[in-house]
């Protein structure tokens, strides 16, 4: 994973996706980004599924996002994830979406690891030596 920063998730944009006027509604590029930062785990070898098993959820607790450029029906996007820092119990992740090497959206994301009390909890030694080697020191 290290040689290949950051991780990238390529995806069509399907007329779900768009407004009334053929372009990506606001609330899908949550969605997007959602999908990456699930296959950025999954390509690590975490499984999220059986985490939830064991009582250990990641949950947003905060996102910031910067619309740069619209996308459009059938566009080809390119969704990033990037670790950018780790905590005891949180992780910040930046996000892209780009068509074509174009930015169109940025993303910080703020993930919580909790338990399902929903109070934090330390993120569990296998998951932080996972990740460590994923953490990208750029600037956003």
């Amino acid at each position: 994973m290290t040689e290949d920063r950051p991780f990238r998730l390529n995806k069509t944009v399907y007329y779900h996706d768009t407004d009334a006027g053929g372009v990506v509604y606001y609330a899908s590029y949550l969605k997007h980004l959602e999908e990456a930062r699930t296959e950025f785990f999954r390509s690590l070898g975490i499984d999220l599924k059986k985490l939830a098993q064991q009582d250990t959820y990641f949950v947003v607790a905060r996102i910031e996002v910067d619309f740069k450029a619209p996308a459009s029906y059938l566009d080809t996007l390119s969704i990033t994830a990037q670790v950018k820092e780790m905590r005891t119990s949180s992780l910040v992740m930046v996000q892209d979406i780009t068509r074509n090497h174009q930015l169109l959206v940025r993303a910080r994301v703020v993930l919580v690891c909790i338990s399902g009390n929903f109070r934090p909890r330390r993120i569990p030694e296998e998951l932080r030596h996972k990740l460590q080697g994923c953490l990208e020191f750029e600037s956003m």
